[in-house]
């Protein structure tokens, strides 16, 4: 009998239960449910008061960490025995540290001989905070309006000019990533590269967000320097930008700085110590105010600490030795975000991205169960037969729990696998229920890989004696390990084939995307050299070479240079892989 414990593997959406009862209510978080739903949801509530017994001790639930060393990068699928057979793969292969280690450094020119911001009217600022606003702050939801409104004031003043302090820095970051919103919106609903009008237009507004962005690296030393929330925000804001840059070592860097500062002010949180006497004078002249920014300012900490965690842990999945911040090793004791932090002007904005970050937070914990339990070093399970089947039975499980229970707003269709799992159809699906839909799909492939790898090692055969022993290609396989076969590759190809220009991809994700885009072009390559894997792949495969070159390439050009050498890397062996998938569907006729 297998005896691993599943406690560990509570889901995500349990271990939020007992910590925040956010957003409950609403119009905008009624469930979309399933015929499952209603079965799934009397699961939830036992173990919602099973988890609740311990409320107190929330350091007791496992925090979801993603170790280093992991087994499930792309560069570790490139050295799967499998491509041996197809040696260009490698052989002008650079590593992706090394390739963005050798780069040349982004340079900052010297301060007298910078040239003035570009002037900015009223309705362009506005147009720019807006998209920030609907951008950067809906999939990040860490500015406060009251902030957004003191930054307006500050850039139309002119005050930047004035002084270095972390609130002038945080102004000219935000200008920077409201241009850089403005340069990766509108591309999810056509698969077509933008004409030249639009290109130049883009290239108007990078070229004014790096602007805005250089001129706030020469004061970035506030911020280290500085221990508050608005400092911590400053650093977060870099690493944003430095991802839209698609400059990955960089945007670590800082999302570990930012992390780090995250942990210094949430381990002095000012409830850790005495009451401040009614007789001090900051309390007599201004008792609700101070309090009143205090509690803002440690829900922005909160907030940051989060989105620090799902940025930190997608570098990880593709960078498996980089250094840990420490955040995920005290995740579960953090609260989630709450509703009373006031970050967008309407209220069901403002509601609809407090939602969507949970399911951001939530996702971005079971893909980190899914590393740690089948991939870890050592300890991984993938290649175990006797323990993966279970493991992968219960993270699958709650992976569709954690669909079950995504608000309407962010619910999505996949029709290729919910006819087979009688879901009700959601309709029109947003663009952030199609962002999700991708985490979804890439979770689910990642889940059911080691079935594949399993088949792909010929150790589950079920051969017939023919006196020899050997591992037969010819072979018929169990009839569940294909079934779990074909519910990866079935993942992965639509993985690839939903992908779209959405904006977030576009923004943070280009870089670690094109790498996640290689791996699947992999799998599906590695599964087509074995008829009866290639059996399983829908024509379609053929399709998703020549989709994943248009849309990288294209959102290179349209984000502006200098272009990363590992996303160029990438698309050369998504061509590679392509042209041998090919080869392989010409050959068997």
């Amino acid at each position: 009998m297998f005896k691993v414990s599943l406690q560990p593997m509570i889901s995500p959406i349990l271990t939020t239960s007992t910590r925040t009862t956010s957003f409950s209510g609403s119009p905008l978080g009624e469930v979309h449910g399933s015929p499952q739903h209603h079965t799934r949801q009397r699961t939830r509530s036992i173990g919602h008061l099973a988890l609740s017994a311990s409320a107190n001790h929330s350091n007791e639930l496992e925090n979801a960490v993603l170790e280093s060393w992991h087994t499930s990068t792309t560069e570790s699928v490139l050295h799967w025995p499998h491509f041996d057979a197809f040696p260009s793969l490698r052989q002008q292969y650079i590593s992706i540290f090394q390739l963005e280690k050798s780069r040349v450094p982004l340079t900052v020119r010297p301060r007298r001989s910078q040239d003035p911001l570009p002037s900015v009217k009223n309705h362009e600022v506005d147009a720019v905070l807006d998209s920030f606003s609907q951008n950067a702050n809906f999939w990040y939801p860490t500015m406060s309006q009251g902030q957004l409104v003191a930054i307006k004031h500050t850039i139309l003043s002119g005050s930047y000019e004035e002084k270095d302090c972390p609130e002038t820095c945080l102004a000219l970051l935000t200008m920077a990533l409201g241009y850089a919103s403005q340069v990766t919106s509108g591309l999810a609903n056509t698969s077509m590269t933008p004409n030249q009008e639009d290109i130049e237009d883009k290239t108007s507004k990078r070229s004014k967000g790096d602007m805005f962005f250089e001129r706030a690296l020469r004061m970035l030393y506030v911020a280290h320097t500085d221990a508050s929330s608005t400092a911590t925000q400053c650093l977060f804001f870099t690493a944003l930008y430095f991802a839209f840059l698609r400059r990955p070592l960089q945007a670590w860097q800082y999302i570990s700085a930012a992390a780090s500062k995250c942990l210094l002010l949430l381990s002095y949180e000012p409830s850790s110590f005495a009451e401040p006497s009614p007789h001090s004078p900051s309390v007599e002249r201004f008792p609700s105010m101070s309090s009143t920014m205090e509690v803002e300012s440690q829900e922005r900490i909160k907030r940051i600490f989060w989105a620090c965690y799902i940025l930190e842990s997608d570098y990880l999945a593709e960078l498996s030795q980089l250094p840990l911040s420490g955040i995920a090793r005290i995740e579960s004791s953090i609260p989630l975000p709450a509703d009373t932090y006031h970050t967008h002007e309407l209220p069901r904005d403002e509601e609809l991205s407090s939602l969507y970050f949970l399911a951001c937070i939530s996702m971005r914990r079971l893909l980190n169960r899914v590393h740690q339990l089948l991939y870890a070093k050592d300890t991984g399970a993938g290649m175990d037969i006797k323990r993966f089947p279970y493991v992968v039975a219960e993270l699958d499980h709650q992976l569709e729990e954690w669909r079950d229970v995504l608000p309407c707003a962010c619910a999505f269709d996949v029709p290729e696998l919910d006819s087979k799992r009688e879901r009700r159809p959601v309709g029109e699906t947003t663009e952030h229920g199609r962002f999700l839909r991708q985490r979804y799909l890439t979770c689910r492939s990642v889940i059911y890989r080691p079935y594949l790898m399993w088949m792909l090692s010929g150790q589950c055969l079920d051969l017939a004696d023919n006196g020899a022993g050997d591992a037969s290609p010819a072979a018929i396989p169990n009839a569940d390990i294909l079934k779990n076969c074909k519910a990866c590759l079935d993942a992965c190809l639509l993985h690839i084939l939903n992908l779209r220009g959405f904006a977030q991809t576009v923004l943070v994700d280009t870089w670690i995307c094109s790498l996640s885009m290689a791996g699947a072009m992999l799998v599906l390559l590695a599964a087509c050299k074995i008829p009866t894997l290639r059996n399983l792949i829908g024509p379609e495969v053929l399709a998703a070479g020549d989709h994943l070159t248009q849309l990288l390439e294209g959102w290179q050009e349209v984000s502006g240079g200098p272009s990363s050498p590992s996303v160029n890397q990438s698309v050369r062996i998504i061509k590679e892989a392509d042209r041998f998938i090919r080869d392989v569907y010409v050959a068997d006729g």
